[in-house]
């Protein structure tokens, strides 16, 4: 009896692995790449910073010699370290401020963009740009020449009117983002073709019936275009997280650049601080793609 069940589960497991290879080959061979550049190029020195966060890391006669410490880098890091937990919690304090804003800006520009006008193929190009020019070494050299800042702030004194009605401690990561007010429109590049290529996915019969059924058009995108968008905003937050986290001028991976180099702290220190910040960011791409997914779930995406 108990051999029997055995081979009904068998057979329902292989029934399912052949369901899910049918339904998704398509999507595990456009992976195929990655994960092969990922096997050969890049998991191997992951693993080596993993291996290095334990240890404390020196280099004698040409050679690295390895002393395990277990969690001691990063209790330093927590305890110890004046720059870096500060240099942390202000960047994810900017972060935080910045992605919403993108998220919203690259919404209402490719609703814009998607509408029916004369020179929209090129108007369409010209917000696509500056991901094409403003990106790494190029952005550091325009926000050095100072080509980020918006000079209304300094006219009007912006800096000081915002600390006298929301305090210092606010004040300081609303400063930063609005330093970085010229990001949220070169960076917004891709966030704009995606929603634009989400809005071709809406049948256009859709918006048809909902017309003859009296809507307005702002009832229509509350009711049609915003859910249908809820996987496409999820999507672009997670690259919209990804790529500014590894902005160039990333305050955080300088920190891990300097100590990496520095002889008081190491490889093992700086393979702990990139970790911890890996970790921060991959908590914080699991409550995007956890907020996405509910509401996906909510609306029945999912079955």
């Amino acid at each position: 009896m108990s051999l029997h069940k055995e081979n009904v589960k068998s057979k329902r497991r292989s029934g399912q692995l052949r369901y899910r290879w049918n339904n998704y080959k398509s999507g595990y061979l456009f992976m195929l790449p990655w994960v092969l550049g990922f096997s050969i190029f890049v998991a191997f020195p992951v693993g080596w910073s993993l291996f290095n966060s334990f240890h404390n890391v020196k280099l004698r006669g040409g050679k690295f010699q390895y002393e395990f410490i277990g969690l001691d880098n990063f209790r330093r890091i927590l305890t110890e370290d004046n720059v870096y937990p500060v240099e942390l919690l202000l960047y994810f304090q900017e972060m935080l401020l910045i992605i919403p804003l993108i998220l919203f800006f690259s919404l209402v520009v490719s609703l814009l963009l998607n509408q029916k006008f004369a020179g929209r193929g090129p108007i369409r190009a010209i917000f696509f740009l500056p991901v094409i020019f403003a990106t790494g070494q190029v952005l550091m050299e325009l926000f050095g020449q100072g080509a980020g800042e918006l000079p209304f702030i300094e006219q009007y004194n912006l800096d000081g009117i915002i600390r006298e009605y929301v305090g210092p401690q606010l004040a300081d990561p609303i400063m930063g983002v609005l330093g970085k007010a010229v990001i949220i429109l070169w960076y917004s590049g891709v966030q704009i073709l995606i929603f634009i290529a989400g809005y071709q996915t809406i049948p256009r019969s859709v918006y048809e019936a909902i017309r003859i059924d009296g809507a307005t058009p702002w009832e229509s995108f509350w009711k049609i275009t915003l859910p249908s968008m809820i996987p496409f905003i999820g999507l672009n937050a997670v690259f919209t997280i990804v790529d500014l986290f590894t902005f160039p001028m990333n305050p955080v991976m300088e920190q891990v650049r300097k100590n990496m180099f520095d002889v008081k702290t190491g490889y093992g220190y700086a393979s702990a601080q990139a970790w911890l910040y890996f970790t921060l960011i991959l908590l914080l791409l699991g409550i995007a793609l956890w907020i996405t997914y509910r509401s996906t779930v909510k609306r029945g995406g999912y079955r």
